[in-house]
């Protein structure tokens, strides 16, 4: 049977992005996403927002690329698979991680937000894009190797929410 794993998320980066490299000297890229959610309370009868924190991992080039641009506040889309890891501490006790493997992000906002070079002026997308490739895998995860892996431009005014 097939399955899927797949997850979009638009937020904002809850901190700057903290890139190291694993002693295999593969870059990773780390940090944490809030999604807000804004509902009105039953009782109250008064609007009030919900925010859900996602941990985010970019790994290869991408990672290496994005943790330039990924500070505080910045408002991004992402798109990825979701990943539970388990580990046992120095005392024997268990700890869970989930987390959100980034393929694809995008930035989101006005081009003051964007990184420097991009061009702006043209009738292309305004945002910045940035693709896993998938010549660089992160440990563990049997993707095929090869090249990148082709995507269309997801555009903020299709999604079907706010």
């Amino acid at each position: 049977m097939a399955g899927l794993n797949k997850i979009l998320l638009i937020g904002n980066a809850g901190r700057d992005a903290e890139l190291r490299y694993l002693s295999t000297g593969t870059p990773q890229c780390q940090f944490s996403l809030a999604v807000n959610n804004r509902r009105k309370n039953q009782q109250t009868g008064e609007w009030e927002d919900q925010t859900e924190w996602f941990n985010i991992v970019v790994w290869g080039d991408t990672a290496e690329r994005v943790s330039q641009y990924i500070t505080k506040g910045k408002q991004l889309f992402i798109e990825g698979r979701v990943q539970t890891r388990s580990w046992e501490d120095d005392q024997g006790q268990k700890h869970y991680r989930t987390e959100v493997i980034a393929q694809t992000l995008q930035l989101l906002g006005g081009p003051r937000d964007q990184p420097a070079g991009d061009d702006w002026g043209t009738g292309g997308s305004s945002r910045s894009r940035f693709a896993a490739r998938g010549d660089v895998d992160e440990p563990g995860f049997g993707r095929p190797r090869g090249g990148s892996i082709p995507r269309e431009d997801v555009d903020v005014d299709d999604l079907p929410f706010e």
